[in-house]
């Protein structure tokens, strides 16, 4: 098994480098998910340290999806709006990470909202190694179609800054890493603010981390862009970006089935960001 360790400054420029190692480095890997004609993924076990994930520019103009998508992702994460899709009986989510690290189901306990409980402790104790969230179900994951990628969130204090270790069993290098790891550092500031102290650096450790045969063709487009456009050509500030998270937000308060305390939230997230402008 093949790794990459890799240490930047921001956000786009550590997720750009991560995935380009994982191409010119993965070794090939059949997955669950291939038809008979897909070629072999490109497979490595990944540490990507970004040492100012919360400098501009933080966001990459190749990673796939919209901007108006990658707001619409944030808050699935930080506040759970599309909790109310998980009824796997219907063929619709089997769960969410937002429900599994705010209400966390405890056999014979009930909901537990780990992240409250990783602030609490390090508000009392803000050296602690004891801080974190964990998301495998070890009795339901094993089967499930779907199981959670993300398995643990760990954080540190350290210099008066909350830093945040990711951990993932399996994770799309190209199609879902960006958008993982913005909104897990949001989720990061979003801490930071509660505890009483600054965001911190940020580490994205994945067990797979994969570029799949499947769209091998549709990366070279991505590969183009690297090669032909300058650093400052690829990637956006987040005040570029502010007009398209405004429309993710139009869209989620569109949503006839959005539930009135998430409808709440949504509202409250779009004054702010329309008060940025």
């Amino acid at each position: 098994m093949k790794s990459i360790h890799i240490v930047e400054k921001s956000l786009p420029m550590a997720w750009e480098k991560a995935v380009i190692a994982c191409w010119e480095q993965g070794e090939s890997f059949p997955t669950e998910y291939d038809k008979p004609t897909d070629p072999n993924s490109r497979d490595v076990t990944c540490l990507v340290h970004v040492t100012e994930p919360f400098g501009e520019p933080r966001i990459h103009r190749a990673f796939p999806g919209g901007l108006d998508d990658l707001e619409k992702y944030r808050s699935e994460v930080l506040y759970g709006v599309h909790d109310h899709w998980i009824d796997p009986t219907v063929g619709k989510w089997e769960y969410t990470y937002h429900e599994r690290l705010f209400a966390y189901d405890v056999p014979g306990k009930g909901l537990f909202d780990q992240i409250a409980a990783a602030v609490a402790k390090l508000k009392q104790v803000p050296y602690t190694r004891r801080a974190q969230a964990v998301t495998w179900q070890v009795w339901n994951d094993t089967h499930i179609a779907d199981p959670a990628c993300l398995q643990r969130l760990w954080f540190r204090i350290s210099g008066g800054r909350l830093h945040m270790n990711i951990h993932m069993r399996s994770n799309d290098a190209y199609k879902a890493a960006f958008m993982n790891m913005y909104a897990f550092t949001e989720l990061q500031r979003e801490m930071a603010e509660q505890i009483g102290v600054a965001p911190g650096e940020y580490m994205h450790i994945a067990d797979s981390f994969h570029i799949y045969g499947s769209y091998f063709d549709e990366f070279q487009g991505f590969l183009k862009t690297v090669r032909q456009r300058s650093e400052d050509e690829r990637v956006y500030s987040s005040d570029f970006a502010r007009d398209f998270f405004l429309d993710g937000c139009d869209v989620l308060l569109g949503e006839a089935d959005l539930p009135a305390d998430k409808r709440k939230i949504v509202e409250q997230r779009r004054a702010r960001l329309a008060a940025e402008q």
